[in-house]
């Protein structure tokens, strides 16, 4: 009877034996320590540019061993993209211009590559090389998907330039392929790229698509945007305790306020191209004809009515029926607040801030929650009632210190202010110093609206006081200045 055991005990072990081997040699192919070896080796040399050392092993594992490790395809591309810029020709950045990524390339322009050096059979060779790599990887590792789809986008759009061949049905196709498989992971560059020709390609045929398009795009920058800006809220926090960021910590604020930026400018990006095809002489026609089909369908519901109301579509008569669909299908935060919107319209008041109060009790998350906050301020914004507004614009403040946009609209706010806040010029023109104060509040602490805030500041500043006039009233620069009326503010003369 032992020994019955003892063999079956014996013959677990060499299973399982077998079994580990079996999928070691599967990983790492039929000389599994040659493998690992070459790994080591090539991913040592790419890491510091020796790409002429790495080539070999490189080859090596990638001929018998591919699904080892996904270092094969990213240092494979460093690799092979690094041959490829050599047989384009010598590349001379502008002076002063940094280059680091392939958008960079784009960005600055073929005229950059001396083309009359390149080796158009060598590039042709290498760029089916390079091809290749992301082909394998899909295969092996189909992970990450957007960001790899995003940079073999980039990979095209420098091949068009350096070759001169278009790309852009190749370009589209992987752009497409990215956003189907996580918007999140591409490019800034390509999410903004990716939208303005799926517009052209559909405004006219199906605007409908271009809208959804639009929103899921949003959808992913709003999500990138609001991870970045909780870490930066961390960050400001830290340093408003009186503590000192460690190295690694500012380096991490420096990123999310770079990448945030470029965020800001994909929206302002998105927005723009959207403006052309989202009017209300084209939405309402088109929610009108899609209502009855839809209108218990609440993430139909949600887009639509969000549409009609950032684009001032709200006078429609399709409107208040879409809203109240929107309650009935989803009866959330969200529909909530447009709902109590609905009824400030009709001059319900006290049953419009009862569903206010109901969107915010059902919210946990505190960003949310500085949304819907921002949503009512616009609300209180639309009806003239300037103190309420900014008193909800705060509210989304205590919940979100990063939110740029509520500074703004405090400042728009102020700026409107400015002939019933003033009693005379001087006293008028400082209650445009207070509104570009909010402005340059709102870019530091929200990096991605610098754009916006920017142009803000410069509007504001040129009804400023000026010069002359400080001089003319005896004031000195610098000094406190009180303005009065509802906003209640010392600023400082300019």
């Amino acid at each position: 009877m032992r020994t019955k055991k003892t063999v079956l005990i014996i013959s677990m072990f060499l299973f399982l034996g077998m079994s580990v081997s079996m999928k070691a040699q599967d990983k790492y192919g039929s000389d599994p320590d040659k493998c690992k070896t070459n790994l080591s080796l090539f991913h040592e040399a790419a890491k510091m540019k020796n790409y002429a050392a790495a080539i070999d092993p490189w080859l090596w594992c990638y001929d018998n061993c591919p699904k080892s490790s996904k270092v094969l395809y990213s240092d494979g591309i460093k690799i092979y993209e690094s041959k490829y810029d050599a047989a384009a020709g010598v590349f001379m950045p502008p002076k002063g211009q940094k280059v680091q990524t392939n958008d960079d390339i784009y960005r600055i322009g073929r005229q950059y590559f001396d083309i009359s050096k390149a080796n158009k059979a060598e590039l042709a060779k290498l760029g089916k090389q390079i091809e290749g790599i992301y082909t394998q990887r899909i295969k092996y590792f189909p992970d990450n998907l957007g960001k790899v789809y995003s940079d073999w986008a980039n990979f095209l759009f420098k091949k068009a330039i350096v070759e001169g061949i278009p790309q852009r049905d190749a370009i589209f196709d992987k752009l497409g392929k990215s956003f189907k498989a996580d918007p999140t992971g591409m490019s800034v560059k390509n999410l903004g790229h990716y939208f303005k020709v799926f517009t052209v390609h559909h405004k006219d045929t199906n605007p409908q698509k271009v809208f959804d398009m639009y929103d899921d795009i949003t959808e992913a920058v709003g999500t990138k945007m609001d991870t970045y800006s909780k870490d930066l809220d961390v960050c400001q926090a830290k340093v408003e305790s009186g503590k000192t960021l460690t190295s690694k910590e500012k380096k991490r604020k420096h990123a999310r306020e770079v990448n945030l930026i470029a965020l800001g400018q994909v929206e302002g990006l998105l927005d723009n191209t959207l403006s052309e095809v989202a009017t209300c002489d084209r939405l309402i026609p088109l929610y009108k004809d899609s209502f009855e089909k839809n209108k218990s369908d609440a993430k139909w519901l949600k887009r639509a009515v969000s549409r009609l109301n950032q684009k001032g579509c709200t006078e429609a008569d399709i409107y208040p029926k879409m809203v109240e669909a929107y309650v009935n299908a989803a009866p959330s935060s969200d529909a909530f607040v447009f709902y109590a919107g609905l009824l400030m319209e009709k001059n319900e008041t006290n049953k419009a801030v009862e569903y206010f109060k109901k969107a915010i009790n059902l919210e946990q998350d505190a960003y949310k929650k500085a949304k819907y906050y921002y949503r009512i301020a616009n609300v209180f914004k639309k009806r003239g009632a300037r103190s309420k507004s900014r008193e909800y614009a705060r509210l989304a403040l205590k919940e979100r210190p990063s939110m740029g946009h509520a500074y703004l609209l405090i400042a728009n706010l102020y700026a409107a202010s400015a002939n019933s806040c003033g009693t005379d010029e001087i006293s008028k023109r400082m209650v445009y110093v207070a509104a570009a104060d909010k402005a340059r509040k709102a870019k530091s602490v929200d990096p991605g609206i610098t754009s916006t805030a920017n142009k803000y500041i410069k509007s504001y500043m040129a009804s400023a006081p000026s010069k002359k006039l400080i001089f003319q009233e005896g004031l000195k620069s610098g000094t406190a200045f009180k303005i009065g009326c509802w906003i209640g503010e010392t600023v400082r003369i300019p």
